[in-house]
């Protein structure tokens, strides 16, 4: 309440604050969320509506530039939770876990409108602590937990001093950043639950694939699964030539869970949606049955030497490093290569890793161009409020920028 207060002043439009839980005397232009409840005046007539008329606002995360507003539709949500539902084929006994933030569409989409429209449960948790998420899917018996990599992570380093019983737990569901493969293997190892890794951006509603669960096809590690019925999803050039199996290139979504367009910004609508399909800025390929791999941020590339290194490739190298809890490789600007990869990591509790050892560790399992040639050291990493790494303002930080 306190940062939007002081925010107040400079947002003109902004003429009242509701305040959840609003206990004694409030500041003015702040009132209690239950005085929405009471009744005022007479009823308004309902207004005529669409189904393709904007019915929510989702910002999108801002890693990259400044955050867009993602007008979607009735019609664009409804599709997906039933592209979602077509694949998953829950029941209206779920128990959902909700600690993901409900302003993110991931949060939105799975864990409440998905959960209302199956008529399910769904648990709310005031904030993401992993022991306490544990319990919390012990306490509940939960069939269904959507979180994001991080959140998996964290739940790991909860020690092992008691087993909890989640045997209630259908499946776990990752979305929002990739999942690194070490930390998605310990999980299902100790915990005995299958992650389904999918994907998504917010423009999306937000899924677009996902893997399968056991009963309807092929799991694959490393994978985002397969387009969700309905959703027509592409690898293009930079010149929209469609490219084939196993080529790297920009992931592109047709389909009718694809957003109306950003609030008030029509220059950056007409960028993203191109010849009749979105353009998702995400780097990726299909294998040959048809599952899609992410590769990187099309802005996150970085180019050494004129040859393209995808971050990912070795941030995933560097997580299976025994020292190392979290990390992220940036492009760091360089007078004769243009630029080189460096990484910042975060060691796991009780550990000093040595950055030439880390070096070493990627070498051995990497092109040289893609090595990192150094090593940075930090307790944690600038992260959004849905998980993900802030590269940019982790290069300012660093004073990285060009």
């Amino acid at each position: 309440l306190e940062t939007v207060l002081q925010a107040k002043p400079e947002v003109s439009s902004l003429q009242t604050v509701l305040l959840v839980g609003a206990e004694g005397e409030l500041p003015e232009g702040v009132r209690p969320f239950e005085s929405l409840m009471k009744p005022h005046g007479d009823p308004l007539p309902p207004a005529p509506v669409s189904v393709n008329d904007p019915v929510v606002f989702i910002y999108t995360s801002g890693t990259t530039g400044f955050p867009k507003g993602v007008m979607l539709s009735s019609d664009n949500i409804l599709f997906d939770i039933e592209a979602c539902q077509a694949l998953l084929e829950l029941d209206p006994d779920e128990r959902f876990l909700t600690v993901l933030p409900l302003f993110h569409s991931f949060g939105q989409t799975v864990c409440m409108n998905f959960c209302l429209w199956l008529g399910g449960t769904t648990v709310l948790m005031e904030r993401f602590l992993p022991q306490q998420t544990l319990e919390a899917l012990e306490k509940h018996r939960i069939t269904l937990f959507p979180g994001v990599p991080a959140m998996y992570a964290a739940i790991l380093h909860v020690p092992a001093e008691r087993e909890y019983d989640l045997s209630a737990l259908k499946y776990c569901v990752s979305g929002g950043a990739p999942m690194p493969e070490p930390v998605q293997r310990a999980f299902e190892q100790r915990f005995n639950c299958a992650i389904l890794e999918g994907d998504g951006p917010t423009e999306c509603s937000p899924v677009t694939s996902v893997n399968p669960p056991p009963h309807k096809g092929v799991r694959k590690i490393g994978s985002v699964g397969i387009p969700l019925p309905g959703v027509e999803i592409k690898i293009f050039d930079e010149n929209d030539n469609e490219l084939p199996v196993g080529e790297i290139g920009e992931i592109v979504v047709r389909g009718r869970n694809v957003m109306l367009g950003y609030f008030n910004n029509p220059e950056a609508t007409a960028e993203a949606m191109r010849n009749g399909w979105y353009h998702t800025g995400d780097m990726g390929k299909f294998d040959e049955d048809g599952y899609l791999y992410i590769v990187d941020r099309k802005k996150d590339m970085i180019i050494v030497g004129g040859i393209n290194v995808y971050p990912s490739e070795v941030e995933r190298v560097l997580m299976e490093h025994p020292a190392v809890a979290m990390c992220a490789v940036i492009g760091k600007p360089d007078p004769e290569r243009g630029e080189i990869p460096i990484a910042v990591i975060v060691p796991k509790p009780d550990t000093q890793p040595d950055a030439r050892e880390i070096i070493r560790f990627a070498r051995e399992r990497l092109a040289n161009f893609k090595v990192p040639r150094e090593v940075i050291f930090r307790s944690e990493l600038p992260m959004s409020n849905t998980g993900k790494v802030l590269k940019r303002l982790l290069k300012k930080e660093l004073e990285l920028e060009s």
